[in-house]
């Protein structure tokens, strides 16, 4: 069965108006949208309007992690009025990052603590990566490994597969590794290390990525839905439409 495909609205910040972006991802082929903060913020209902107008779903969409801490409520009756079911913080900034075990698994137990107020309303926390998860610490263990030990199993994972090259980990061995906490994939795809033009970022199935590799992999997830995903590309669309197409073309 094919996955459901959203787009990660990030990837084109940089071309407002983005509710205008909806119909022409519609057209090709997205069943939806995984905003980032504050595109959803100012007008939650509106931003649902946009994306029932469009014919456009909601799986999840990502957020601050001090506002699950701090805000848990905001953000989940937010999740209810996009109808997502992923509240999905993205980052901790280089200042907040520690090099400690201590530090990353606190904040495993910040993630397991925001997914048990939101478990109450029959909705799921996820950790999304970049690459400084996958990066050994002074002791020799990683990051992510004490996210998730700490946050224990009601704390899930949309793990980005571009992030995890860019630390020079192996993105089969980490969705082997996750295979049961994995509830999205994000088929982020890279450039050949070093290279400058759009940060280094392309579309799905234009980089160094095997896609059609990891495809056997994705299935034994627990994933439901596939995310695309470009941190700074020059044309959207094109973007978009190669990535979707590169990804149908798989069988996804």
């Amino acid at each position: 069965m094919p996955y459901p495909i959203a787009y990660q609205l990030y990837s084109s910040r940089n071309f407002p108006p983005l509710f205008d972006q909806f119909p022409k991802l519609k057209a090709m082929g997205y069943d939806a949208i995984e905003p980032w903060l504050p595109a959803y913020e100012a007008d939650p209902k509106a931003f649902r309007q946009a994306l029932d107008d469009a014919g456009l779903k909601c799986f999840g969409f990502h957020m601050p992690l001090a506002g699950l801490v701090n805000e848990p409520q905001r953000f989940i009756d937010i999740a209810q009025t996009l109808g997502a079911t992923y509240l999905i913080p993205p980052y901790v900034t280089a200042e907040e990052r520690q090099p400690t075990a201590d530090y990353w698994r606190g904040l495993g137990e910040k993630l397991a603590k925001g997914a048990e107020a939101a478990g109450k309303r029959g909705l799921t926390v996820a950790w999304h990566n970049h690459d400084f998860e996958f990066v050994p610490l002074p002791d020799g263990t990683r990051p992510i490994d004490h996210i998730f030990d700490a946050g224990g199993d009601v704390v899930k994972f949309e793990i980005d597969c571009g992030w995890i090259v860019r630390a020079r980990a192996d993105p089969a061995a980490e969705l082997r590794r996750f295979a049961t906490r994995i509830v999205a994939i994000q088929t982020k795809d890279t450039a050949p290390l070093g290279t400058k033009e759009d940060d280094g970022w392309t579309a799905t199935g234009d980089g160094i990525i095997d896609w059609a590799a990891l495809v056997p992999l994705f299935r034994d997830t627990k994933a439901d839905h596939i995310v695309t995903e470009h941190d700074n590309p020059s044309d959207w669309q094109r973007f978009a439409r190669r990535s979707i197409e590169h990804l149908k073309g798989l069988g996804l």
